[in-house]
């Protein structure tokens, strides 16, 4: 499935968050966005997920807004900051998931064990660790089995165990024909994870290409980076 971003735009008063983002975001490898904090990376995604609505201009998948689907989490699945009640259990939180979109329950159990939460299933996130916390985040973003799985941060609380895990599940899920869209800071994970590397800054795009074109003539993609995104720290 196809991500497409038509001069996509947020205004926050006078404040431009994101500036005419044109770009399409393929399946079958491993998108990484890439960023100064402030650049717009967060409210793109979001725009994506129907969760902010763009100023002007379009983000569909597959030619149409996410709202548009009647199940969007068996299309779209993602990993945001926040979002679990914590008050509920890890298995009862998958479980409401699952069921306002018409997902088997099966699902939950299987994406319990997927992330490595079986045994802590009937706990109450709010007693959950942060990286505990992310793994659950990760198995609501599979819960659908959806052929776009957009990531932001997610490597964030987890150990180096946990690490090595979500960069090989995300290298699967592209393997397997997904759309992975995924942001972060950690520029070596992004160095050994991504095939593809979207750049923005200051809310406009800065580069869209292979990992392998941005690195080139440089010692490392966080060389590479600096200097791309030179001028475009906000102060």
């Amino acid at each position: 499935m196809l991500i497409k971003l038509r001069k996509l735009t947020k205004r926050f008063g006078p404040a431009v968050a994101v500036d005419g983002l044109d770009l399409e975001i393929r399946p079958g490898r491993v998108t990484g966005f890439l960023g100064p904090n402030g650049a717009g990376k967060s409210t793109t995604m979001r725009m994506i997920l129907g969760l902010d609505r763009p100023t002007s201009g379009q983000a569909l998948l597959d030619g149409q807004p996410y709202c548009s689907y009647e199940w969007p989490l068996r299309k779209v699945g993602a990993l945001l900051e926040g979002g679990v009640h914590p008050g509920r259990t890890g298995r009862n939180h998958l479980l409401a998931m699952a069921r306002s979109n018409a997902i088997p329950v099966r699902r939950v159990n299987e994406m319990l064990e997927l992330v490595g939460l079986g045994g802590a299933a009937r706990k109450r996130a709010g007693a959950y660790s942060m990286g505990m916390r992310q793994r659950l985040g990760i198995a609501g973003a599979l819960l659908g089995d959806p052929p776009v799985v957009i990531l932001d941060e997610p490597v964030n609380g987890l150990d180096p165990d946990g690490v090595r895990w979500i960069r090989g599940l995300m290298r699967d899920l592209a393997a397997e024909g997904r759309t992975v869209f995924v942001s972060s800071h950690l520029l070596s994970e992004m160095q050994v994870t991504a095939d593809h590397l979207i750049v923005i800054g200051r809310g406009r795009l800065i580069a869209d290409a292979s990992l392998a074109q941005i690195v080139a003539g440089h010692a490392s993609l966080e060389d590479a980076y600096y200097r791309l995104t030179e001028g475009s720290v906000l102060s």
